[in-house]
């Protein structure tokens, strides 16, 4: 039998903006996007809710977040390391 290879799980690098929940926060993902028919490039940002076991990121962190399985409703990420802190 042929041994079932997992895909590898999508990181996401973004900012906080709220962590007024327990166990949770969400972080902005800030991406560019060139413009299919002007050619500009325009930044696009997406809230994603993540799930934070210790309650240990502040607004303003820069943290690594990785794709995981729903944990609620809305949260489908977990933090995996937090890269920077707000000063």
């Amino acid at each position: 039998m042929e041994a079932t290879v997992r895909n590898l799980r999508k990181e996401r690098i973004g900012k906080v903006v709220s962590n007024k929940m327990d166990k949770s926060c969400v972080i902005t993902v800030v991406r560019k996007v060139k413009h299919e028919k002007y050619g500009k490039f325009m930044t696009k940002t997406t809230k994603l809710m993540v799930h934070d076991e210790t309650n240990d990121v502040g607004i303003g962190d820069t943290i690594r977040v990785m794709e995981t399985r729903p944990l609620s409703k809305n949260k489908r990420w977990r933090v995996v390391e937090i890269l920077e802190r707000a000063k």
